[in-house]
């Protein structure tokens, strides 16, 4: 759900599909099914080994996969705060990092992380600033920096994580843009892991056939678990 600055909101709901091959190699598909503006717009994002990632959009509409550009890497995705980068999974090596202090996030201790690209080229942030929760290791609230500025220009923050089959999930998140007011609010309903999704769905063919995606949608059987909430 999107937070205008003005207060107006748009709600949209997706399915989010991904595969987690080690070594840097992730594949990941969301697929918008309300409203019926954007029903069916599906975007792929793949991250290689190389520290390289390849995205595509399919327009129903035009019944057309478009390749992203990376110079579109800081566009908003469907008039989100999410950058298209911020949908694709960022290798730790991508950057330098170091520990910078401590900070707290809804009363919660946690690890500073600064992070920055070792490529600048690679990355529309100069620099990410992350606390860490130091027993599951999820990232509490991410600080986004853009132009080597002082202040972040963009937050995410964590709110409810679960344990789900035994993985720590983010089920609400938010991304605030901090100069504008605006505010994207992320709510995952229901989460299926190790489901065995074939390769073939994470295709150009896969984006624009969303038939192909209907067996691995949760059923509701296995978001149950602990509970970790902030404020």
């Amino acid at each position: 759900m999107s937070i205008e600055g003005k207060g107006s909101t748009k709600q949209r709901i997706l399915y989010s599909y991904a595969a987690d091959k080690g070594n840097g190699e992730r594949s990941t598909l969301l697929r918008f099914i309300k409203p019926n503006d954007v029903a069916r717009t599906g975007l792929l994002t793949m991250d290689f080994a190389d520290n390289d990632s390849n995205q595509w959009l399919y327009l129903p509409a035009l019944d057309r996969v478009r390749r992203i550009a990376s110079s579109r890497k800081g566009g908003r995705f469907v008039g989100s705060d999410f950058y298209y980068e911020d949908l694709s999974d960022r290798d730790v090596a991508m950057d330098h990092h170091r520990i910078i202090g401590q900070d707290t996030v809804g009363g919660v201790k946690c690890t500073l992380l600064e992070s920055i690209p070792v490529d600048k080229k690679n990355s529309v942030y100069s620099k990410r600033t992350s606390c860490i929760h130091s027993k599951i290791l999820i990232p509490l609230r991410i600080d986004y920096y853009e132009n080597n500025q002082d202040a972040p220009s963009k937050r995410l923050q964590a709110r409810k994580i679960k344990r789900v089959q035994g993985y720590w999930t983010v089920f609400d998140s938010t991304m605030y843009n901090l100069k504008t007011g605006s505010s994207t609010k992320l709510f995952t309903l229901d989460i299926q892991y190790d489901q065995g999704i074939p390769d073939s769905l994470f295709s150009q063919h896969g984006l624009s056939d969303d038939s192909r995606e209907i067996p691995f949608r949760p059923d509701g059987a296995a978001s149950k678990g602990n509970a970790y909430e902030t404020n």
